[in-house]
């Protein structure tokens, strides 16, 4: 992907509480699922572990604890807000791993 398209890719900020949790920015579109890099804000590791929670608990197939974890991050009230302006993302399902997340509303 050039420079030039990776400027004009959508963005929005995972805020919480008036709190910048990290950027999102739209790599690909998978069928529901907005694929995007993820740059972590300067509070985020205060939420990190509720995604690893999540994570771990999908990839050992523990449905119970991975259901109980996303709800943990539901919980936290975020937001996704697009830089350009646009409405906020208040319900919506969220990954987390590293520089990648995903995202689907």
């Amino acid at each position: 992907m050039s420079k030039v398209s990776m400027m004009t890719d959508p963005s929005w900020q995972l805020v919480r509480t008036g709190e910048i949790m990290g950027t999102l920015t739209r790599d690909a579109v998978d069928m529901f699922w907005t694929d995007c890099m993820f740059e972590p804000g300067p509070v985020w590791p205060a939420l990190q572990p509720l995604f690893t929670a999540s994570r771990k608990a999908w990839q050992r197939g523990d449905s119970r604890a991975a259901a109980e974890a996303d709800e943990a991050i539901q919980a936290q009230g975020l937001v996704l807000v697009p830089t350009d302006g646009g409405p906020p993302l208040r319900e919506f399902l969220i990954r987390i791993n590293g520089d990648k997340a995903r995202f689907r509303y």
